[in-house]
C-alpha cells in the first residue's frame, strides 16, 4: 500500500527548472531514501509533499490527509532563546494538541530524544546533535503516519546520528512512513527499504540497494586466483547514474 505518491511533478522558479517530472511512491512502513545532487531537485520534492510547494504540473496523493503528515526540515527550525520543553510545548499547540495529550507527548518526546534532564535550558547551547533530536521530536509530535526528513543527520557525529536512526526506528515500529533525503550513502546502503534517486528533477532509478547495484553496475563476478573482491556499492551507482562533475 502506498501512503504518498508523487507523479510527473514540474516546478520551475523562473526560467530555472527545478523538478522536469520526478516521481516516487513511499510505501506504508518504509524507510525510503530520496538521494540526489546538489540541486538535483530533493528539497523542492520534499517541500511539494508537504504541500510547501506548489506544482506547476503533477499530482501529489497523501493518505489520510495532511493532519497525518509530519515535517523535519534541513534547517534548525526550533526557538533557541526557549528550552526544549518550551519548544516541544510551541510546537504541540501549533498542532492543537490538548493539555492532557500535549502533556503526555512532551513526555514522550524528551525521553525519545535523551533530553529529559536538559528539559529547562535553553536550546542555543545545546550541541548540534542536541539540536537535531529535538527539531525531529517538534515535527513528529502529532503522530504523523508520514514522516519527510530534509537531511536529518547533517552535520552531526557519528554517536548522534546512530541515535537519531534508533529515533526512527521507533517511529517505524509505532507504523509510520518515512522519506528521507540525506548525502550519507553509506548510511542509506545500511538502513533504507529502497532508494530514489534523482538527477536533475528527474527521477533516474528506483529500487532496493542491492537491486541498484546489480541493474546499474551489473552482477558481481567471482574473484579469480582466490583473491577477495569487494563488490561495488551505492556510491558506485550514485557517481555511475549523476557523474563525477562537482554540483556547487
Amino acid at each position: 500500500m502506498n501512503v504518498l505518491e508523487i507523479r510527473d511533478a514540474w516546478k520551475s522558479y523562473g526560467a530555472v527548472p527545478a523538478l522536469a517530472g520526478a516521481a516516487f511512491e513511499l510505501r506504508q512502513g518504509e524507510l525510503l531514501g530520496l538521494l540526489g545532487p546538489n540541486g538535483a531537485g530533493k528539497t523542492t520534492l520534499v517541500r511539494a509533499a508537504a504541500g510547501r510547494v506548489r506544482l506547476d504540473r503533477g499530482s501529489v496523493e497523501l493518505a489520510g490527509g495532511r493532519e497525518r503528515l509530519g515535517l523535519v526540515p534541513q534547517e534548525i527550525a526550533v526557538y533557541p532563546l526557549l528550552t526544549s520543553r518550551e519548544n516541544l510545548r510551541a510546537f504541540g499547540s501549533l498542532y492543537g494538541l490538548p493539555g492532557k495529550e500535549l502533556d503526555e507527548r512532551v513526555k514522550w518526546a524528551l525521553d525519545w530524544t535523551g533530553l529529559s534532564e536538559r528539559a529547562r535550558e535553553p536550546v542555543k547551547g545545546f550541541s548540534g546533535g542536541m539540536k537535531r533530536r529535538l527539531n525531529i521530536a517538534c515535527g513528529v509530535l502529532h503522530r504523523p503516519s508520514v514522516v519527510l526528513l530534509d537531511e536529518p543527520t547533517v552535520g552531526v557525529d557519528p554517536q548522534s546520528r546512530e541515535r537519531i536512526y534508533q529515533m526512527l526506528d521507533g517511529l517505524r515500529s509505532e507504523g509510520a512512513s518515512l522519506l528521507l533525503t540525506t548525502h550519507y550513502l553509506e548510511e542509506v546502503e545500511a538502513r533504507c527499504d529502497r532508494v530514489v534517486i534523482i538527477d536533475h528533477g528527474r527521477s533516474v532509478a528506483e529500487g532496493t540497494p542491492a537491486e541498484l547495484v546489480e541493474r546499474v553496475l551489473g552482477p558481481p563476478r567471482p574473484a579469480a586466483g582466490g583473491l577477495e573482491v569487494r563488490p561495488p556499492g551505492l556510491q558506485a551507482v550514485f557517481l555511475q547514474l549523476t557523474g563525477r562533475d562537482l554540483r556547487e
